[in-house]
């Protein structure tokens, strides 16, 4: 998208939380509990305050860093340390993640693009982003990993995606009294 798209496709805010949602695999309500301090510009991370009162450290990608500051020296007008704020004054953050789902209703609906469910919410480019990573042979340590998942079981869901992976892997049944 270019930088033009992005200023009359949602602005430039609603493209850097749309950015974290896709590239890092954000939950709605971890982009919107952002505050300006998570971003540690020179290591190239960014804090998440994720489930469970956990904070985690990410790599923020260049692509996901630059819609941040172009949303941060163009359009940001606050004094709140909140990351992410409404566009209109008194210009104050978010009190959930449902402004996510409205963006990406709104965008899919300018794309004229079906959405993969009738349901438009930001776990959708959660889920996007695992299914790309088992297309793309990540292993489920590694997409746990990605996604900040505890618990294996959480991961696991995105295994049934990759039928013709886990067909390479598997062995054959075993017949009764031994035959082949």
């Amino acid at each position: 998208m270019t930088k033009a798209a992005r200023v009359t496709v949602g602005g430039r805010r609603n493209y850097a939380m749309v950015m974290l949602l896709a590239r890092l695999g954000l939950r709605a309500p971890e982009v919107i509990a952002m505050q300006l301090d998570d971003i540690d510009w020179r290591s190239g991370e960014v804090i998440v305050r994720s489930k469970g009162n956990r904070h985690d450290r990410v790599p923020l990608p260049p692509d996901v860093g630059e819609a941040l500051a172009d949303y941060i020296k163009s359009d940001r007008k606050t004094a709140s340390r909140a990351l992410f704020v409404t566009e209109r004054a008194p210009h104050r953050p978010f009190k959930d993640g449902q402004v996510l789902n409205l963006i990406l209703r709104g965008a899919f609906a300018r794309s004229g693009l079906k959405p993969p469910a009738p349901y438009v919410g930001s776990h959708i480019l959660r889920h996007s982003l695992a299914t790309n990573l088992v297309q793309r042979g990540a292993s489920l340590e590694e997409i746990g990993d990605m996604l900040r998942h505890r618990c294996q079981a959480s991961t696991m869901l995105y295994a049934r995606l990759d039928i013709d992976g886990l067909r390479s892997v598997s062995q054959p049944w075993p017949v009764a009294g031994g035959a082949k």
